[in-house]
């Protein structure tokens, strides 16, 4: 009986054995060779897999870069010194990446100018809130404040403050997650810089945004006027600012009477986070 077993583990020992050799040799036979420049060109890349590049991360990106002569400036976390790391390596030109762009929430309702519906007690998603009656602020189109959107940043640009979600400038690589992610789609990917934004999403008639939101759109037409270039018009109550054509001018923030038309940077409501002692 004894004997039996020690034959039978003898046996599977041997197996074994020879199937590891059999592994070695074909590993070594019929390995393939990466192109070296591939892990080059993935360590200029930021490793934030976020595939804001269209990629499903920097890896992929990177193979795609070497083995399908992918663009070099698609990286939007990285920006220009990433695409011009890459082309030192490919040898090749980067090409302009074209101006930064950071997210941008379009919602300045805070708990203290909306009122509530009801009172919310379950999982603490946007996402499933969401899909009870659209959430339990009286205005249905405004910001959730459960924080999807800061669980998917990977740069920690968005913090929830008074049930609004706000963004970080300085920290915001514009790579689109937080977007995405957003059930109301009321996040914005745009180019960095002083244009004026409308800083609300609400398409109801004036009279019920006022009552719903203190300092939402009430579409009323202010702001269309008032724009030298054109560039603003209305869309179901809500107004909305053409970038091609706005000059930057900032005549309808002042025109505004609820404040809902800002900068990005001086949003109501914005703060700087606080630095961080050392």
């Amino acid at each position: 009986m004894f004997s039996s077993i020690m034959i039978a583990a003898a046996v599977v020992v041997s197996i074994g054995i020879v199937g590891a050799l059999i592994l070695v040799i074909a590993s070594k036979f019929l390995a393939v060779e990466e192109d070296p420049r591939i892990g080059q060109v993935q360590e200029c890349l930021p490793g934030a897999n976020c595939g804001a590049c269209g990629y499903a991360g920097c890896a992929d990106y990177a193979k795609a870069i070497v083995q399908d002569d992918a663009p070099l400036n698609k990286c939007i976390p990285g920006g220009q010194s990433t695409a011009d790391a890459a082309a030192a390596v490919m040898g090749k030109e980067a090409g302009a990446t074209g101006p930064a762009r950071k997210a941008v929430v379009a919602c300045q309702g805070s708990a203290d100018r909306r009122g509530f519906k009801y009172a919310y007690e379950g999982i603490h998603s946007c996402a499933a809130v969401n899909m009870l009656y659209s959430g339990p602020t009286d205005c249905r189109y405004g910001c959730l404040g459960y924080g999807d959107c800061t669980r998917v940043c990977k740069f920690d640009a968005i913090r929830v403050e008074d049930g609004v979600a706000k963004v970080d400038p300085d920290k915001c690589t514009g790579c689109g997650m937080c977007a995405d992610t957003c059930p109301d789609k009321i996040i914005h990917i745009v180019p960095e810089g002083e244009a004026p934004m409308v800083f609300c999403a609400n398409h109801d008639r004036g009279a019920v945004t006022r009552k719903n939101c203190s300092i939402g759109c009430i579409g009323c037409g202010k702001c269309v006027r008032t724009c030298p270039v054109n560039a603003i018009t209305m869309d179901n109550n809500l107004a909305y600012i053409d970038m091609e054509k706005c000059i930057g001018c900032h005549a309808c923030v002042a025109a505004c009477p609820v404040n809902a038309i800002n900068l990005p940077r001086h949003s109501v409501g914005y703060q700087a986070p606080a630095k961080k002692e050392d």
